[in-house]
């Protein structure tokens, strides 16, 4: 099996297994506690925490400075900063293309009340500036939540943190960033990303799962979703996995040490990837291919097919690959993402994204790519 499903998880790193199995080994061990084995694993913890600071170039040491709020992954991380960066009545404004979890927690808020906008995009899935703009303008944007992806879960599509941030800063409002998609996979320093808060995912990036963080910047308050313990200045309480997070500190220091190469090389099995597609392949649709996209991510629509069909079909060929975000592939509804870029109902039923990690090779993407193109022209035929 060639697995081609990277953006929904990677293989963990066999270096990254090595620290959280010796961190396992080491016995029981709560950093709350007051005993000396309870306070050793406490300065693990710190010290991991400070790591992983330092490689999104944020110094977690200062006394009421940022901090990172560690969590149980991307889709807490996402849901504790939209319910606890203002008030549970304030403008929360979201793009159309946010994950699931961005998503469905917006839609949750509106039915209890709270002002909810959606941000359209282009067709090419990049947001509308013209839009945020707008929409802050017509509220009372002082603590007003948005929350906008740092790049696309389906297509890759990189997006304009930078303007986005521009425009929230001169608004009052605060803005939150997914960048799930982009930590370890392109440079993301808080400098890169600037945020009020920022979710972090480390299973993105030969991680762990199970484990996440949120970066909050300096000066920002944050209501906790959760209640009964002391742990991380109440906001979010629960017994931290240690070992889970000594190995996030970790695949995120290899996955900055190895960034510039890894980018180089996925990129280019990419675009060798796609064209072998269209020249072998009638009737492609590559999505936001005239964008700036995550290095290793392909979404393409397969015409005279529909994906169900495809996945199946790649699966049999021993292609593991996916039809939008691994939140939902289960039941493969349409994608949220290509409707919102207003693709034509043929694109959308037959879209297929394909992302690669830096363990992905050039032998195994030239056999993935035959096989695909088999299975595609026997499918379509």
């Amino acid at each position: 099996m060639i697995y081609l499903d990277n953006n929904a998880t990677t293989a963990i790193d066999p270096q990254v297994a090595d620290v959280i199995a010796a961190e396992f080994q080491r016995g029981p061990a709560n950093p709350s506690s007051q005993h000396a084995i309870g306070r050793s694993s406490s300065d693990r913890l710190d010290d991991a925490i400070l790591r992983i600071g330092a490689c999104l170039g944020s110094d977690l040491s200062l006394p009421g400075g940022a901090r990172l709020i560690t969590t149980s992954g991307g889709t807490e991380s996402n849901n504790l900063a939209l319910a606890g960066l203002a008030a549970a009545d304030s403008p929360l404004i979201v793009s159309s293309i946010e994950h699931a979890s961005v998503i469905a927690f917006a839609q949750q808020a509106k039915k209890q009340g709270r002002p909810v906008h959606v941000l359209p995009v282009t067709p090419n899935g990049v947001v509308r500036l013209d839009a945020l703009q707008q929409t802050l303008d017509s509220l009372d944007a002082d603590q007003a939540v948005v929350s906008v992806m740092s790049a696309n879960n389906e297509t890759g599509v990189v997006q304009p943190i930078a303007e986005v941030a521009e425009i929230c800063r001169q608004a009052g409002a605060l803005l939150h960033v997914d960048a799930t998609q982009s930590i370890g996979k392109l440079p993301a320093t808080v400098n890169e990303i600037p945020a009020a808060a920022i979710t972090i995912t480390p299973h993105k990036f030969h991680g762990p799962a199970g484990v996440g963080a949120l970066w909050i910047d300096a000066g920002i308050k944050l209501r906790p979703l959760l209640f009964g313990g002391e742990q991380q200045l109440v906001s979010r309480p629960g017994t931290e996995p240690v070992a889970l997070i000594l190995g996030m500190a970790k695949a995120l220091e290899m996955a900055v040490e190895k960034l510039s190469a890894v980018c180089q090389r996925m990129v280019s099995q990419r675009d060798q990837f796609e064209a072998t597609l269209r020249r072998e392949c009638a009737g492609l649709l590559i999505h936001g291919e005239n964008e700036k996209r995550l290095p290793g991510t392909s979404c393409v629509s397969f015409a005279g097919t529909d994906r169900q069909s495809m996945l199946m079909a790649l699966d049999f060929a021993g292609v593991a690959c996916s039809s939008g975000s691994a939140c939902s592939s289960g039941s493969s509804p349409p994608s949220h993402v290509l409707l919102a870029m207003g693709c034509p109902d043929w694109a959308v039923e037959s879209a297929i994204r394909f992302s690669l990690s830096r363990f992905s090779t050039d032998d195994e993407m030239a056999d993935a790519t035959d096989r695909i193109c088999r299975v595609y022209n026997r499918l379509r035929s």
